[in-house]
């Protein structure tokens, strides 16, 4: 199975950014160095990004695209209906992934068990090397000055120094 996945969203003053590094790993080899895991959607007025198989993210990516269509880019709306399909469709319910979506007012995790979270603090990652991105996101969120897109991209290395799976070939976007 393919691993080596961190995705990273952060929320402040106004802005959102979301990263994540370009690693691919397959068991203890390293397959790809620069994958591209987040993607801006709906008029660039969305991000996203997976953590999980690459089909059944580009599926997930798919979905989600269709709902954020059906519902005019009501994000929390597409989040809850995608998350309902998934959970409920025969096909949908085999897939092996995570989202984190965000607009300019809302930042959600999606999984297939139906989940559909919104982070307290605005924080929040995805992936092998997750838990490293958020301990360092958090800290550098309120012990620092540094706006959101810095947060990302320094949590993101430091995550990228811990993981074995995470590498430093970050991408950024940021709305």
């Amino acid at each position: 199975m393919f691993r080596g996945t961190t995705i990273l969203c952060v929320r402040k003053d106004n802005r959102v950014a979301l990263a994540g590094d370009g690693q691919v790993t397959l068991g203890n080899t390293v397959m790809k160095h620069g994958a591209r895991k987040i993607r801006r959607m709906y008029d660039d007025r969305v991000l996203a990004g997976f953590a999980g198989s690459t089909a059944d993210a580009f599926t997930l990516f798919e979905k989600f695209d269709a709902k954020l269509q059906e519902f005019r880019g009501n994000l929390p709306r597409a989040a809850v209906a995608l998350a309902k399909d998934w959970r409920t469709d025969r096909v949908l319910r085999k897939l092996e992934a995570l989202l984190i979506v965000a607009n300019a007012e809302t930042t959600l995790i999606l999984s297939g068990s139906g989940d559909v979270i919104e982070p307290d603090d605005g924080v929040c990652a995805i992936g092998s090397g997750g838990m490293y991105a958020l301990a360092a996101g958090r800290a550098l969120l309120n012990h620092s000055d540094l706006p959101a897109l810095s947060i990302v991209e320094e949590s993101m290395k430091i995550a990228a120094g811990i993981c074995v799976y995470t590498n430093d070939q970050i991408l950024v976007e940021a709305l």
